[in-house]
């Protein structure tokens, strides 16, 4: 590919790599701060409230679905990315000069509520910005290749959060971290977002959507109203969410928890596992996703549901037992290429889906929907098990949710041909939701 490419896909998915570098580092760094917003006396009391204001940018991804999905829909991609990535910035400022309890009481968690709300308006909205931007901006051939950045993007964030808690970890003393250190993290992320914004303020806006904006330009686009018209392809964004989301939220942000407290092992071999197999899986999202561009998306799909049906519980059984960091890490590395299978090709088989005048807004809110209900709650979830003395019944949890996918990726019908410029014009090549039709273009045969 050019270099103007390879912008595009920086561009693009750069947002996602901030994006979860701060959702990252606030629940990381949490055990730090929490004694700095809340009365001292009580640390798990501390620590359970703002882990709580972390949950509600979790239910305000939705939200940001909405608002960003319209916006993406009528004022165009380059204005959607744009504003996500303003609120991102905006979120991590906020953090980082928070006042403590000590400087101005309650007036502190006020703040820090606040950002956290700006920050789950930012993530809900920049999933699908940058999903419908990736795949639109991308040549037919490549829209798989394009998209699956989206997920090294979000990996590297998680990536680099992890690796500047240990830079600081082993550099800074408790009292530093405790007192004024854990600032640091959130500086660095609202520069990483002033820098996209930047980006972005250049960016040009995809051909697919200047097309659309203006001879067939359809005034209901990127409303509740156009989307209804489209319920079908909204259940599927759903139901293709559902088993993927459960599974990587299992094998990603829960795993260092679950090896640690399940498995017994140290905290600092478990975090050693995480980030290798998360290196990992981010190495392998390119190469599944150039797959799927020459045999499809749902080979890969379907591979993804299969295995996490039916490898999940064995898989999981054996992690509990696993005991050192190899076992543990082949393991690991095991279950995240089978969740590769989704996570590559997600953005553009959800985005493929729509058309151009709903395309952000179809992909974002049902999106979000999903992961709040099922990703945002898969931890809790495993948790509740485990506390109720049959964690096993979480790995039939997760199980059961890939199985629920697995039906709709038989059922489904293949996207990798579908004219992007042609189902934005609604003439002739988009069958609702099912895949192309013969007069969809071959993967060479459209404009980029």
């Amino acid at each position: 590919m050019g270099r103007e490419q390879w912008k595009k896909i920086w561009v693009g998915s750069a947002g996602n790599m901030v994006e979860w570098f701060d959702w990252f580092v606030y629940a990381s760094f949490a055990v730090y701060f929490a004694d700095s917003f809340f009365p001292k006396g009580n640390d798990t009391a501390n620590l359970m409230n703002t882990m709580g204001i972390f949950a509600v940018g979790f239910f305000m991804r939705p939200v940001g679905g909405w608002v960003l999905g319209r916006v993406g829909d009528r004022r165009g991609r380059k204005a959607a990315l744009t504003l996500t990535v303003t609120l991102m910035s905006a979120s991590a400022i906020l953090i980082a000069i928070a006042p403590t309890y000590g400087v101005a009481g309650y007036g502190g968690v006020a703040v820090l509520l606040v950002a956290r709300m700006l920050q789950g308006l930012s993530v809900g909205g920049e999933y699908a910005a940058s999903a419908t931007y990736l795949t639109e901006a991308s040549a037919p051939g490549r829209r798989g290749f394009a998209s699956s950045f989206q997920y090294v993007s979000m990996t590297a964030g998680q990536l680099l959060g992890l690796g500047l808690q240990i830079v600081l970890q082993r550099t800074m003393s408790e009292d530093a971290l405790h007192s004024w250190a854990w600032r640091i993290p959130f500086i660095i992320g609202a520069l990483g977002a002033a820098v996209v914004f930047y980006l972005r303020r250049n960016m040009l806006e995809t051909e697919v959507y200047a097309e659309d904006d203006g001879a067939h330009a359809d005034p209901a686009r990127g409303t509740i109203k156009a989307l209804l018209a489209h319920k079908r392809e909204a259940f599927l964004v759903m139901a293709l969410t559902m088993g993927g989301t459960v599974a990587y939220y299992t094998y990603t942000t829960y795993l260092t928890k679950y090896l640690s407290q399940s498995a017994g092992m140290d905290k600092p071999t478990a975090s050693l596992v995480s980030f290798c197999a998360l290196f990992l899986f981010m190495c392998l999202q390119p190469l599944a996703g150039r797959l799927s561009d020459r045999i499809g998306r749902r080979p890969l799909l379907i591979t993804f549901a299969v295995g996490s049906t039916f490898l999940t519980v064995p898989i999981m059984t054996l992690l509990q037992h696993a005991g050192s960091f190899w076992p543990a890490l082949g393991l690991s590395v095991l279950a995240l290429v089978i969740v590769t299978g989704y996570t590559s090709i997600n953005a553009c088989v959800k985005a493929e889906l729509f058309p151009t005048g709903i395309r952000a807004l179809g992909v974002a809110l049902p999106y979000a929907i999903a992961n709040a209900l099922f990703g945002g709650t898969a931890e809790y979830v495993a948790l509740w098990f485990k506390q109720g003395g049959i964690e096993s019944g979480y790995y039939w949890y997760v199980a059961g949710c890939a199985a629920v996918s697995l039906l709709v990726y038989i059922t489904m019908r293949e996207t990798r041909t579908i004219d992007l410029h042609r189902v934005g014009r609604g003439d002739g090549d988009h069958d609702g939701g099912r895949g192309a039709t013969a007069g969809a273009a071959a993967p060479g045969g459209a404009r980029a």
